[in-house]
């Protein structure tokens, strides 16, 4: 059985609170107030009830840690070394339309690197968590990433962009991008939630993945879960992901770099230079 660090307990105990919650409103999701955030882009009161929880719980554990929240933003702690990244809700669209695929995403910073992360699937009971240099889990169980080596066997996920985020030309670039990637793999998944998305890459569930536009509380914690179950984080143009970074790409050592090539090749602006 994986031993859990006590960041790792605080993480799990305070996702496991805001769990529930998610799980109740999941429910009754018809009697949801929902109110529009930005265009195609709702903020439900499950997730702002989710937000609440898990300020507390991690403010309980460490109140002098910075959080930066998606819904809140940024709340200035006396610790400026440590900062918590929380997602309360990632896969809101899905949740709203009863589609039960959604976690909640918590990553701990510390003097700019991702130390601790944690993604929990509430309904599958799924925790995905990771130290940095201690490895990767799902509950007790070590995580690897696949070892497919061949594209045509290879199963990638990706986010595709919809109304209101990106331009036309960002439409468009995903598309070639699209084009490229499904006509040399077995088969490329869009299920809606980037910090699983990266979570199955860890897991060996998917050999890659690769988005654009997202926020740092949509990848901090997976990044980390998918570096330490021994795959590599990117941007497609091959520099060590960073959060804020335009663009991101991720895999196990074999298709990583296959991967990134074809992204390339539908983006030329997002070649090595």
């Amino acid at each position: 059985m994986a031993l859990r660090s006590a960041i790792i307990n605080v993480m799990a105990m305070a996702a496991d609170k805001a769990g529930k919650r998610l799980i109740r409103d999941f429910g009754e999701v018809e009697q949801l107030q929902v109110s529009r955030k930005g265009p195609a882009d709702f903020v439900s009161s499950a997730d702002r009830k989710a937000e609440r929880i898990l300020r507390e719980a991690l403010t309980h554990a460490r109140p002098d840690y910075t959080l930066l929240m998606e819904e809140s933003g940024v709340t200035q702690g006396r610790d400026s070394r440590h900062r918590w990244i929380v997602d309360p809700l990632d896969g809101t669209t899905n949740f709203l339309h009863g589609i039960p695929h959604f976690c909640i995403s918590i990553a701990l910073e510390r003097d700019g690197d991702i130390v601790a992360g944690l993604i929990y699937d509430p309904l599958k009971d799924e925790v995905f968590w990771a130290e940095r240099g201690l490895g990767a889990y799902v509950n007790d169980r070590r995580l690897r990433v696949s070892e497919r080596t061949q594209l045509p066997d290879a199963l990638f996920a990706t986010g595709i962009p919809f109304l209101g985020v990106q331009d036309g030309a960002g439409h468009g670039r995903f598309l070639n991008q699209l084009g490229r990637v499904m006509a040399q793999c077995s088969g490329v998944r869009r299920l809606g939630s980037a910090a699983l998305d990266l979570a199955y890459v860890a897991a060996g569930r998917y050999d890659g993945y690769w988005e654009n536009g997202l926020n740092s509380w949509d990848v901090a914690a997976g990044i980390l879960l998918v570096r330490e179950a021994g795959g590599q984080v990117t941007d497609i143009a091959g520099r060590t992901y960073r959060l804020g970074a335009d663009d991101i790409c991720a895999g196990n050592d074999q298709l990583h770099q296959p991967l990134r090539n074809l992204l390339r090749e539908a983006s030329p602006a997002n070649s090595d230079k």
